[in-house]
């Protein structure tokens, strides 16, 4: 949209007054917010299949006023749910699938509560910013990567900046993760009588294990960043039976995308001195799309830290964040197309990390509800420095152009309506 076509309203209020109307409704939705993020991780649910969740955080933003879109991009659990029509359209990310076995081990419910929170907020400064302010509801952070779907799909394609807040032992600004690819190899041989004949049997148990092997011991001579680590799903069906199947799931990652490749074009080939070795057929499978490593905005992450330093928190030093990783993440796709962030918001959870039961406990605290609520005003007076700078509004709304220009489709509320499908 060109300046001339839209003029901005101008604006009456002084940053620090739009502030102040984040933090009033932030308190004044307090309750709403940290029983959003308890019910959410009282019925945890798996990638794509969290429907509970995402209705509940569609039926408190629908209750204020925003217009809610579900099922968008083919995929079930995924939504939209928009209020305002500025020509700045903020993306607000909520993650809200859960673990196997620990459930929301890795805080999605504070991750969704904050998103619409920050949502809730944002809408009251909507006006005066000339924003549209959307919560894009994520699912299959953990596996499958409904981020990645989704903008592949167009669901981005209109965001100016996205943003979201991952709860951890630790406040980082700009975190660095690593990329990731899942690959499953299945292995195939034949089965037979283990003691009456087992010269007759193709054992794919042992590809598996010549598979392992050669994965450990290529460990030695991996690069800086890269690892690897697995599970075997299906290992046989009785120890009298050679094993005709087999299956084990790999997660391999790296410092980006290129070193990811060359990590995965070496474990091919560990894979297949298993199907080699022992004579068994052997396929892999990608069980994700990838995930590439977090680029995340650096003003934003400072206009972000500006705001949690002001809100009591202590960051790490920007030093140190660089040193670290936090995982992985379907939002590093996101912030490779979008100007956004993806900062870890602390919550007390003693010895614990993220992904043992011990922080699954850890995100139903008081700390946790203060990491919602922080968690949400962070992000809302982030967007109001932002929006609220002529020169970084122009800058996001360039990239945005550039997006556009290189074919990037601003996606119709039919073809949202519509699930992704046109």
């Amino acid at each position: 949209m060109s300046t001339a076509a839209h003029q901005r309203p101008h604006r009456q209020c002084t940053g620090a007054a739009l502030r102040d109307v984040c933090r009033r409704a932030v308190q004044r939705h307090e309750h709403e917010l940290l029983g959003l993020s308890r019910s959410i991780h009282a019925e945890p649910e798996l990638s794509f299949a969290e429907y509970r969740s995402a209705d509940k955080i569609t039926e408190l933003l629908a209750e204020h006023g925003f217009e809610v879109r579900s099922g968008v991009a083919g995929l079930d659990t995924a939504f939209t749910a928009d209020y305002g029509s500025g020509d700045l359209v903020v993306g607000l990310c909520a993650e809200y699938d859960a673990l196997p076995e620990v459930g929301h081990a890795c805080g999605h419910n504070i991750i969704a509560a904050s998103a619409a929170g920050s949502a809730l907020a944002l809408a009251e400064v909507a006006d005066e910013l000339d924003l549209t302010i959307r919560v894009i509801g994520t699912p299959a952070e953990e596996t499958g990567g409904g981020k990645v779907v989704m903008l592949e799909r167009g669901v981005f394609d209109d965001v100016a900046l996205a943003l979201m807040v991952h709860p951890g032992p630790t406040d980082i600004c700009a975190p660095r993760s690593l990329a990731i690819t899942d690959l499953e190899v299945r292995y195939t041989g034949r089965a037979a009588h283990a003691a009456a004949a087992p010269e007759l049997g193709v054992n794919a148990a042992d590809a598996l294990t010549v598979a392992q092997v050669s994965i450990g011991l290529l460990r030695q001579h991996l690069e800086q960043r890269q690892m690897v680590h697995g599970i075997v799903t299906t290992g046989g069906a009785a120890p009298n039976i050679v094993p005709a199947h087999t299956a084990a799931v790999h997660n391999l990652r790296a410092a980006d995308s290129v070193s990811l490749q060359r990590l995965e074009n070496r474990i091919r080939a560990c894979f297949e001195a298993g199907a080699t070795a022992t004579g068994c057929d052997h396929e892999v499978v990608q069980v994700s799309p990838m995930y590439a490593e977090l680029a995340c905005d650096e003003w934003l992450s400072e206009a972000y830290r500006s705001a949690i330093v002001e809100i009591g928190r202590q960051p790490l030093d920007r030093a140190v964040e660089r040193e670290r990783t936090i995982g992985s993440t379907d939002m590093g796709n996101v912030t490779h197309e979008v100007p956004a962030i993806h900062p870890m918001i602390a919550v007390d959870c003693g010895t614990a990390v993220n992904h043992q039961a011990e922080f699954a406990a850890a995100c139903v605290s008081a700390s946790a509800d203060r990491a919602v609520l922080d968690g949400a005003l962070a992000m809302a007076e982030t967007v109001v420095a932002a929006a609220g700078d002529d020169e970084q509004r122009a800058r996001l709304l360039a990239v945005l152009r550039r997006r556009s220009e290189a074919g990037a489709r601003r996606p119709s509320k039919e073809y949202l309506a519509s699930g992704g499908v046109t």
